[in-house]
Formats: structure tokens, sequence, C-alpha cells
């Protein structure tokens, strides 16, 4: 199988242009491509998961990535799938953001002398001189044109600022700079870019003439992928200071059981055969497939010895073989026990478990509530500090939320 119906096999590509030649390029590692990430905050998410991967599974093939970092760009903001204007940021923290990125990038590309680069859009667009850049660049784009693409359509009932208009031709420009520059050849992005990618193609081609050489892929369910990184607690982060290598252990372990081949194929690098024979898998052979998502998923982010703990950890955890050392925790200090006591209402808020006492009240109340493999039954139930002490306590709500208490 040649890598272009690989990435076709494992559900990756959706729309594209100039099929045969980008076929062509891919096979033959001669595709010098980018991928953008607007620096919006320190640490990537799991929602970039799928660009990562595609960019390593592209560069084993001997094609160039480019991750292109828009400091640029992220000082307007990407009006795609958003209902509000983005909170603006300042340079200080956009090149901070950039910074963090570049070393998370690492662990999925490799950067360096005729390999990955890392290029950053403020280097073009901090300082272009707007009338020259209208002139030059605004001339290529029609309005009219423009406002049939649907990441401007949806916020034409709500409002469109002026600033979030002009992010097309910035995306566009991108494109150009990094053909010219570097000679990148095709751009990939979710399929909420599509429009915005398509600027890019046809200013490169409208510009530079007919024998321009750009092409352009989108990302089946990148969109999808975003909401990979966002959970009811937040988003799920690839900086193990934010989320912790058991914790990511964990999200993947619980995916729902129709996404387990899905997420295998497209962001694990398995064999395809080896994937397919669990297609036809169930019960616990299903929970196998997550174990072997999860793991391989840790590891490619947080490396071998720290998935081996997070799968040792989940075991221990639930299969009752002792409390879990590299499990999320929560340190309650002295302040939170009242004449050395604490009632289980309290344990659950503290821990992040639930928001409320009352909601607290309710889970107790529904038998959803353990505290070291015991369920607990009574509303009323006291803990002493030292029962914290040393490993702590293992609290559980429900099958999938969980926490180890401790104190300092």
């Amino acid at each position: 199988m040649t890598v272009f119906d690989e990435l076709k096999e494992r559900g990756l590509l959706a729309q594209l242009t100039d099929e045969e030649e980008i076929r062509e390029l891919i096979n033959n590692g001669k595709a010098t491509f980018y991928i953008g990430f607007d620096p919006t905050a320190d640490s990537l998410h799991v929602g970039h998961f799928m660009a990562l991967c595609l960019m390593k599974r592209l560069q084993m093939a001997g094609n160039r990535p480019i991750a292109l970092i828009g400091g640029g760009t992220a000082m307007i903001g990407d009006p795609s799938g958003r209902s509000d204007l983005r909170t603006m940021m300042t340079t200080e923290t956009i090149d901070h953001n950039c910074e963090c990125f570049k070393k998370q990038m690492s662990r999925f590309i490799e950067f360096g002398e005729g390999k990955a680069l890392m290029v950053n859009n403020a280097q073009w667009l901090r300082d272009l001189n707007y009338i020259e850049f209208i002139r030059d660049i605004g001339v290529h784009f029609s309005v009219n044109r423009m406002l049939t693409a649907e990441c401007y359509r949806q916020r034409m009932e709500k409002g469109l600022s002026f600033l979030e208009f002009n992010y097309m031709i910035m995306q566009s420009y991108d494109f150009l700079c990094l053909y010219e520059k570097y000679g990148c050849n095709m751009q990939f992005g979710g399929d909420d870019q599509w429009s915005n990618m398509l600027g890019g193609t046809e200013l490169i081609r409208r510009k530079l003439g007919k024998d321009a050489y750009a092409m352009t892929i989108t990302l089946l369910l990148n969109s999808e992928g975003k909401k990979m990184g966002k959970t009811q607690k937040g988003a799920v982060w690839l900086d193990p200071g934010k989320t912790s290598p058991f914790e990511f252990y964990q999200y993947w372990r619980n995916v729902d059981d129709a996404d387990v081949i899905k997420c295998l194929k497209m962001l694990t690098f398995l064999p395809l055969e080896q994937i397919k024979e669990m297609e036809s898998w169930e019960g616990s052979q299903l929970n196998q497939a997550k174990e072997i998502l999860a793991y391989e998923l840790t590891q490619l982010v947080h490396g071998t010895e720290e998935a081996g703990k997070a799968k040792e950890s989940a075991r221990a955890l639930f299969m009752g073989g002792g409390s879990a050392a590299d499990m999320p925790s929560c340190v309650l200090s002295e302040d939170d026990f009242g004449d050395g006591k604490i009632d289980i209402l309290n344990v659950l808020v503290k821990a992040g478990l639930t928001a409320s006492r009352s909601e607290a009240r309710r889970a107790v109340e529904q038998g959803g509530v353990t505290v070291d493999n015991e369920k607990v039954t009574d509303i009323k139930t006291l803990y002493e500090q030292d029962q914290f002490a040393g490993e702590g306590m293992i609290v559980k709500r429900g099958k999938k939320n969980f926490k180890r208490i401790i104190t300092k």
C-alpha cells in the first residue's frame, strides 16, 4: 500500500485538489507541506493530535513538514467555528506560547538541517505595510466570493468584524510566503479551513502564473479532532503539567466504543492489518483495544516509561490491586478539616469530582461514590486527617472520575 493510499485507508483525507499530483509527491517523498497552529495557549491539546501524527507519518515517508506557528495571525484570530471575537493576546504571550509548541512538537517530528522546519508567520505579518499589502495581495480576492465561505457566513448574523475578515487573506498570504521562501508546495488543514486553503492555492496561481505549483488537502474529521480536546472539565493538554500522563492515558482509555477503531486508525502507527482484526472485538476485547489505544498515544506524547506507569496505575485502580501513585491527586490542607475531620461531600467538592455539595449529595445517594473500593451510602460519612496520610485514599465518582486524596 502506498503512503497516499494508507492516508485514505486510515480516514485522514477528505477534500483535495490535484489528486494525482498530490499522490505522486507524497508517495515519492517530494512534498514540502505545512500545517498551521495558532498559539492561543501555552500547550497543544489532543485536538492537534491528528495534525501532529500526520506530520510524523509523512516525514517518515521522506516528505518535509513545516510547522507554521501563527505568531502573526494569532493577533487577529480565526473566525472559523466561533460565535464571537477571540480574546486579544499580547505579543509576549504569543511568543511564549510559540516556544512551548516547538518543544512539544519535537516529540512528533524531527527538526534540523534538511528536516522539518518551524516557521513563525510573525516574520512577514507583523511588519506589513498595509497599503502595499492590500494593493499587492488584496486585489486577488473577491469580497462577494469570500462572503460565501462558511467561516464567514456563520458569523454574519451576529456580526463579523473587519479585523476577522482579514484572516482569510492573511492565511492565504502565509502559503504564498512559504511557497516562495521554502518551496512549500502543499498545505494541510482541518475541514473547516477549506475556504482559507483554497484562497492560498488560488493566490499563488494568480500572482505567480499557471506554472506555480500549489495544492491543498484537508483532514477528514479534523473539526471532530478539535472536539476530542475538550472534556466536561476542560481541555486535555499535551503538557504533563496541565494533564498528567495518567489523566492523558485515562482520557483515551475512556473513549466511546464507537470511536475506538477510528482513533486507532487515525492516531496510532499500528499496522492497519492489526487494527482491522480489532474491528470484530466486543466486550472485554473492546476494552483491550481501548487499552492499546491509550498506551500507544501516551507513549507517543510522554514516552514509554510514563505510558507504562499510567497503564499499571489504571490496572491497580480498576482491579483493586492497591493505590495508584501516578494517578491525579488532590492535596487537602489542614484548613480543609474541621476538628480534624472532613465529610464525604466536602471531599468530593475539594477533589473536583463534583461542582457543589448538593451535586455530591446526589452522587452519594445514587450509589455512585466509593472510597478505596468501598461504596459510600451515608452523606454524613466522616474521615480523619491521618486516613489520607501516606498514599492517601482513592475516591471515585462513577466509573471514570477519580482522585487520589492525600494530605500535606
